[in-house]
């Protein structure tokens, strides 16, 4: 498995936080990933084979081969059909409002073809330059290419949701959306409703994915082998509330997930990222 990441352009680094890619052999295949909430959107490409991603035990579609994940609040699996090359851009959690007009909560918890958001024929246009594309270098430059030219210079980030989103990423998630807000109640209900419409999930809910994010690196870079130690440091109430909210994003005990082969690639992301 090589999944490696890219630092975007000065003009975007706002908005995005990375690029990356993925390329795993057929014959190296890990089988079916579950793959959990990291509280961002990604563009991304599909280069190799069909990926699967499953609707319940059983059932799959086949994942868009250029395709927007939305905000997701649960995790989900995928499972390659050979060979996997993909190339993706990461937007912070504000970033991609900026380049499209769909409210953003009508992405969440699913995949959506480029061409319903940017318009058959530049989807197309921009889904064959990446594709035709040498290398990553090529294929970041085609990227940041298109969505400079989408870019409204005009368009601000909503300043309330700008805050709140920094506030959490600073705190790790820990901060009370109350305080945020200065103890100002009547902004707490336009907070709500903007976040849905430019973020796609809640404050509350980014709040506990970014939390659980470190968690997560404590737990992959074995910084403690307790879990009450993880719990305390990520801020968490108690040992009980971490488990909880851990279950909640992926769908195992923090124990389970080391050992469990189907989270050897989000193990892989947030290791890295």
């Amino acid at each position: 498995m090589n999944y490696q990441t890219f630092d975007p352009h000065p003009d975007l680094k706002s908005l995005i936080k990375c690029y990356w890619t993925l390329e795993v052999p057929s014959d190296e295949s890990a089988g079916r990933q579950r793959i959990i909430p990291d509280g961002c959107i990604e563009l991304a490409f599909i280069l190799g084979d069909d990926i699967k991603r499953y609707t319940s035990n059983d059932e799959y579609i086949l994942q868009p081969r250029a395709m927007v994940l939305g905000q997701t609040i649960e995790p989900f699996y995928i499972e390659p059909t050979g060979y996997v090359n993909s190339f993706a851009v990461r937007f912070y959690p504000y970033g991609f409002a900026n380049f499209v007009t769909t409210p953003i909560k009508n992405l969440a918890n699913k995949e959506t073809p480029i061409d319903l958001l940017f318009g058959k024929k530049s989807a197309k246009v921009l889904t064959q330059k990446i594709i035709q594309a040498t290398d990553t270098k090529e294929r970041i430059e085609i990227a940041e290419a298109f969505l400079l030219e989408k870019l409204n210079s005009k368009a601000t980030i909503d300043n309330i949701v700008k805050a709140t989103i920094d506030a959490l990423l600073s705190t790790k998630g820990n901060v009370p959306v109350n305080a945020i807000l200065k103890g100002d109640p009547s902004k707490r209900r336009q907070l709500e409703r903007r976040f849905v419409k430019l973020i796609g999930i809640s404050p509350k809910q980014l709040g506990k994915i970014i939390r659980l994010q470190t968690a997560l690196k404590i737990l992959l870079n074995r910084q403690s082998e307790s879990l009450t130690q993880i719990a305390y440091t990520s801020e968490y109430y108690d040992q009980a509330h971490f488990i909880r909210d851990f279950k909640e994003f992926t769908g195992v005990s923090p124990k389970d997930f080391l050992e469990d082969s189907e989270m050897l690639l989000s193990a892989a992301i947030f290791e890295k990222d």
